[in-house]
């Protein structure tokens, strides 16, 4: 007897249709053929599934039994099939009825028991069930919760094969799984700190603000101990929640690479990555043998910091251009290409030399102009470009760290961040772009007009600073940005100035 099931294959953060056909009863001693691309986890899954067909009390098949996943040219890998697999060996042995399979997408892992397990993606499939017309998905519990957030696709969480059987053969009723409740707050964090903490540096809380108000690129260079990693660090509890779109977004991404948000207090937050200065190329980037993604991607709508800069690999580094450009990174692999979101705000610190204390008046510098220059050329010209902002976090002084005076705390500053976004989607609604960082070219001659004085004044700094023509675009964005925080209407002189004044360093200090 010939049983089709539905599941789904994961392309890079999509899904895409599988049928799991069952065909037992075949002339031949007992066998299980798995064919249609399979990798070596779907391979193993014949002696998962037989397990948990015994130990759940169904009948096991005797005779030379055929599964096929189709379509045959896509690759399929991981236990996601264990379940739809299991259920489509019970269709074709005639122990349940066919009747409900071709209404749901079905996808979970079997324990030897016949327990479900989480499986990646399940997110992707629910989109994939809702685009399909199919009724609904069954998934194991905690991949059910993430499904559940996809909107007008009924969704069941199955929590053994022998729940899953009953479920589909009519013999008993689920509930539907409801959507987390997404949190509004993107501060719930306790344990990300607090701007109030932050001792002096008020030219660098000024720049973090200014960075996070417009989505900009900032680089934060200065000596050890200056406070570099902590503002760092704090700088998600000053971003404004997500939107919803913007959490399913991150939440796909997450689920594709198989670390998935679970619990209702991760929903609505925005991601914050921080890989170590050994990540390769791909850990960055994203790809393997089926491209996914990489820590770019993990950091969609949110931040992604990157601790002693220097100290990545320049191959590492370089792979990061475009994607800065273009807020997506397309992956080609002998198994696919694959076009992943990568739309996040880099965040760099680094010392300005290898012992760190260049130009500091409290310590001597250990360097030699040619160790210092071998140290600065790790970063390339072209990458810097691509940071809008450039900012330098001075030692702080014995009397600023003795200091009781508490600085402005996360709240107020995230409140004016809030704002300055307001105006910045009101300005760009109905297009791509959500932040002035975002703007293509056309949206910056629109929205960035500056008078003949403002003019000459861009003039005369992009000649003594040497500065690039994509610089000049990023200039006039970050102005507008400190206009928003401003309340202004347009570019005014002082929003000019102090946006030039964060593209100085890179020239003084590298070049």
């Amino acid at each position: 007897m010939l049983a089709t099931l539905f599941s789904a294959a994961l392309q890079g953060i999509d899904a895409e249709l599988v049928y799991v056909e069952v065909n037992s009863g075949e002339t031949g001693d007992f066998k299980l053929v798995l064919v249609g691309l399979p990798d070596t986890a779907v391979k193993e899954s014949s002696d998962r599934v037989l397990s948990a067909l015994g130990n759940s009390g169904f009948r096991k098949p005797h005779a030379r039994t055929t599964i096929n996943l189709a379509p045959g040219d896509l690759r399929k890998e991981g236990p996601i099939y264990d379940l739809p697999i299991a259920l489509g060996i019970l269709t074709a042995l005639g122990q349940l009825k066919a009747d409900r399979l071709a209404d749901f997408l079905i996808a979970g892992e079997l324990g030897l028991s016949g327990a479900t397990r989480p499986v990646r993606g399940a997110l992707a499939m629910a989109r994939l069930a809702k685009q399909l017309g199919k009724k609904g998905v069954l998934l194991p519990p905690a991949s059910a919760k993430e499904a559940a957030l996809v909107e007008g696709v009924e969704v069941y969480a199955v929590s053994s094969l022998d729940q899953a059987f009953r479920f589909l053969n009519g013999e008993r009723t689920l509930p539907r799984e409801t959507a987390a409740r997404i949190t509004s707050d993107n501060q719930a964090d306790e344990h990300a700190g607090d701007f109030s903490e932050i001792k002096g540096q008020h030219a660098l809380r000024r720049a973090v603000e200014v960075a996070v108000s417009g989505f900009h690129n900032l680089l934060i260079i200065g000596p050890p101990g200056s406070g570099k990693s902590m503002i760092a660090k704090r700088i998600p509890t000053i971003m404004p929640a997500p939107t919803l779109d913007e959490s399913l977004e991150v939440l796909s991404i997450h689920s594709a690479a198989g670390q998935t948000l679970s619990g209702p207090a991760q929903f609505g937050k925005r991601p914050v990555r921080s890989p170590h200065h050994t990540i390769s190329d791909v850990g960055l980037l994203g790809g393997g043998t089926i491209p996914g993604p990489g820590e770019i991607s993990l950091a969609h709508h949110g931040v992604l910091f990157l601790d002693e800069l220097p100290e990545f690999k320049r191959s590492a580094l370089e792979v990061m251009r475009q994607p800065l450009e273009d807020g997506s990174v397309t992956i080609s692999r002998s198994a696919g290409k694959v076009t992943l979101p990568c739309c996040f705000m880099l965040v760099a610190a680094m010392n300005p030399c290898e012992c760190g204390y260049l130009g500091d008046p409290k310590h001597e510098c250990r360097c030699n102009p040619t160790q210092i220059q071998r140290y600065r050329s790790r970063i390339s010209g072209p990458l810097l470009d691509r940071i809008d902002i450039h900012i330098e976090a001075p030692g702080l002084s014995i009397s600023e760290l003795r200091s009781e005076q508490m600085s402005e705390g996360s709240a107020a500053v995230r409140e004016r961040v809030r704002a300055a976004r307001e105006r910045q989607l009101a300005r760009l609604k109905g297009s791509r772009a959500t932040a002035n960082a975002r703007m293509n070219h056309a949206q910056i001659r629109k929205h960035c007009g500056i008078d003949s004085t403002l003019g000459d004044l861009m003039q005369q700094a992009m000649e003594q600073l040497s500065l690039s023509a994509r610089a000049y675009d990023r200039i006039l964005k970050v102005a507008l940005t400190i206009a928003d925080l401003a309340g202004a209407e347009r570019i005014e002189a002082p929003h000019l100035l102090e946006a030039i004044q964060y593209r100085s360093l890179d020239r003084n200090l590298f070049y």
